[in-house]
């Protein structure tokens, strides 16, 4: 394998970890790969500011719990005083989930699991993404810690008669998590029910829409097969299962399958993206953030053929543009957006979607 394209030496990595075995199993598989170089290891945080200094590497892989200093407190400071790519080795567990979910909001450019048994054969089967996120983390650039939310509450859309409810669809993966919260941030409790898709593990995805719960005005839970999508609330795809949309009668219900990973992902947007151009066409708005991969330009595109406002994340403000840089090559996106801009165009298109624009649902904002 080759450096990435663009790289004249291997890129320089620094593992941070307190178990040699790890360290050592790290070493050896990230050695492999020629586009890489292991500069050094560190058994804690506080060895690993030294060698940052001494090695000047160009991204840490960095343990979530750590010893004499924890993994949050260490990347809190670096992305304070000296912001560099981190990938989270994370441990497979609620924990483990919880303090990865915090270390993306701290500015971690992504995450891999650690196995929870056999971890010599578990990383192995791990190390070709692990390889993929750390050349990924490579050509991203560090992001200091995210802004406080503003006390500002949001404003208050008050919702007219409507005979067909409006659907926002969203799909996201690297770095999406924290594009996410910073949309459902500013989302009223009146407004349109939400579908999301974020490329997560399965135990990961429950913290994280308890974590999206606690920064929303709307109610955002984790979607359960068969549950009514109503108006002021959010409803999460469950890692391993696809998160689809249908009717039943007059109503649209979420649908999860275990079907076969679309696009390497399960859950997967173009599915997602897919159900939603089939069963609310114009009536709903589709949105693709930051993410790795192409998932969800083929149904992002579905739903602007089906009459359906569509919207991606600009190139300045993703992570990883290659989810939206795929939906806008392949003629998906009405209009590309700088991710402080979403929230409001997604509220705005939502009161203008649908066929029946003149008895249709309108949004009309009110302030407080």
């Amino acid at each position: 394998m080759t450096s990435p394209a663009g790289r004249a030496n291997p890129i320089r990595v620094l593992i941070i970890d307190d178990s040699a075995l790890m360290r050592q199993l790290l070493t050896e598989l990230l050695s492999r790969d020629s586009g890489l170089e292991v500069v050094g290891c560190a058994p804690d945080p506080l060895v690993a500011r030294d060698k940052i200094k001494q090695l000047h590497p160009d991204v840490l892989t960095l343990d979530v719990e750590m010893p004499r200093m924890d993994g949050l407190t260490f990347l809190e400071n670096l992305m304070r005083l000296h912001p560099m790519p981190v990938v989270m080795v994370s441990s497979l567990t609620e924990r483990g989930a919880e303090v990865t979910l915090q270390a993306l909001e701290l500015g971690a450019v992504d995450f891999v699991t650690k196995p929870k048994l056999d971890i010599e054969s578990g990383m192995a089967a791990y190390a070709g993404e692990l390889v993929a996120k750390i050349k990924m983390a490579a050509t991203v650039r560090p992001r200091r810690p995210a802004q406080a939310a503003s006390d500002k509450p949001p404003p208050r859309y008050r919702r007219q008669y409507s005979t067909t409810e409006k659907i926002i669809a969203i799909g996201a993966s690297t770095g999406g998590t924290e594009a996410i919260r910073d949309v459902l941030e500013q989302m009223p409790a009146d407004a349109p029910a939400v579908l999301i898709v974020q490329h997560i593990p399965a135990l990961f995805s429950g913290p994280f829409a308890e974590r999206m719960n606690r920064h929303s005005a709307m109610a955002v839970c984790q979607a359960e097969d068969g549950q009514q999508v109503v108006p002021g609330h959010v409803y999460i795809a469950p890692g391993d299962y696809h998160l689809t949309l249908v009717r039943n009668g007059a109503r649209y219900v979420c649908r999860l399958t275990q079907d076969a990973p679309e696009n390497r992902h399960r859950p997967s947007v173009d599915m997602l993206f897919r159900s939603v151009a089939q069963q609310a066409g114009a009536n709903a708005v589709g949105a693709i953030l930051t993410g790795m991969g192409e998932d969800g330009a083929r149904g992002l595109l579905l739903l602007r053929q089906a009459g359906a406002p569509t919207v991606a994340q600009d190139e300045a403000s993703c992570v990883v543009w290659g989810m939206p840089g795929a939906a806008v090559r392949l003629g998906g996106a009405q209009e590309i957006l700088p991710l402080r801009d979403i929230a409001s165009r997604l509220l705005a298109l939502a009161a203008e979607a649908g066929p029946g624009n003149s008895s249709g649902s309108r949004f009309a904002a009110t302030g407080r």
